[in-house]
């Protein structure tokens, strides 16, 4: 694949030679203002080309106003059989909030999604891959279609990786599934549903279901990750939501739900509130609690670490809440050693940077 110039109409030095390669035709384009990239993307799609807006997540509320009155125009014009189909408008959200552990509280704000939820569902969509390999099955879908406004968020960061490209394209084509690998409940009813949506969310929830399931070897977890955030809405309120029957087989009529999130915990709970066991949601999620943390430590302040969840389930499974009294001891103590070690030594330990699922 041949990698895209960049554009540049500034004189050229010495030093600039590390900005890839430079060109007055480039096709990249990087400026400190999200509002001028977003006018010009806009544009851009309206004649016919195909573009993607990449920004920090805390900063992409700079062009709420805008994002607002391109998904309005969308709506409209998707109603309008004389309108030709343009491409979607594709914003990658990245920099986010779980990795901001040096710019610290300033870029820490998952809140774009909400204004995005508040349009209108025939125009928008919110991918949340959890790794790499989704990340590209996502982009490929976003980038092939029209008049829509895909949004993906994604860190860019190193991360684990969970799912061959095999694997993940089966993931993003169905937008919601049951992790096999990560479950132990085939054909059983589970004593827990663990859920989650967001990459550094997916990791914390599958390393809490390996804690739980070695320290109860007889504990049933259903694991289910959520790739297309509007699954979680009846398909009477979005083109992309689950029925009833459907919801109702993945996340159980009366079974504990802890759903670990990317963005600000109620949003899930306004996308599931219709839902027949809504009652036993619990979601965790970034609950502004953050300063220049190291990423385990801002995942502790949040609730949304592992040690956090696995106490959820212990706290919500009636036969766990006397016998899981010493876990619950553990689990606290492993989150009180690793926020010492992250203020001694600024970074944390090998054991979180250095995790993969071990089952």
């Amino acid at each position: 694949m041949r990698r895209a110039k960049k554009f540049w109409i500034a004189e050229y030095f010495p030093e600039d030679s590390d900005g890839g390669e430079l060109s007055p035709d480039g096709r990249v384009i990087e400026m400190l203002s999200e509002h001028t990239l977003e006018g010009m993307l806009e544009g851009y799609v309206l004649t016919g080309r195909h573009g993607l807006l990449s920004t920090y997540e805390a900063f992409a509320h700079v062009i709420d106003s805008m994002f607002n009155q391109h998904a309005k125009w969308l709506s409209i014009c998707n109603q309008l059989p004389w309108r030709q189909s343009i491409a979607s408008l594709n914003l990658l959200i990245t920099s986010t909030v779980w990795r901001q552990d040096h710019n610290g509280f300033t870029h820490q704000d998952p809140g774009f999604l909400d204004v995005v939820v508040n349009k209108r569902a025939e125009v928008t969509r919110i991918y949340l891959p959890p790794d790499v390999n989704s990340l590209l099955c996502v982009a490929d879908h976003c980038l092939r279609s029209e008049n829509y406004i895909n949004v993906i968020v994604s860190d860019k960061q190193m991360h684990p990786q969970y799912l061959d490209m095999e694997t993940a394209i089966i993931h993003c084509t169905k937008g919601i599934s049951i992790w096999g690998q990560a479950s132990n409940d085939q054909g059983e009813e589970p004593d827990v549903v663990m859920a989650c949506a967001g990459d550094i969310p997916t990791q914390e929830a599958l390393a809490a279901t390996a804690l739980l399931r070695e320290a109860f070897s007889d504990i049933k977890i259903r694991f289910i990750n959520v790739i297309d955030l509007f699954k979680l809405q009846p398909e009477s309120e979005h083109p992309h939501g689950l029925s009833d029957r459907d919801f109702d087989s993945l996340f159980t009529i009366d079974k504990p739900v802890i759903f670990n999130f990317h963005g600000y915990p109620w949003l899930i709970h306004k996308l599931a509130y219709k839902r027949t066991n809504h009652r036993n949601v619990h979601v965790r999620g970034y609950k502004e609690r953050g300063n220049i943390n190291t990423p385990m430590e801002l995942a502790i302040e949040n609730e949304i670490d592992r040690f956090t969840l696995a106490i959820d389930v212990i706290d919500r499974v009636p036969r766990l809440q006397e016998k899981g009294a010493h876990a619950k001891e553990s689990f606290r103590n492993q989150q009180i050693a690793f926020r010492q070690y992250a203020h001694e030594f600024g970074i944390d330990k090998p054991d979180i940077t250095e995790w993969r699922w071990p089952f």
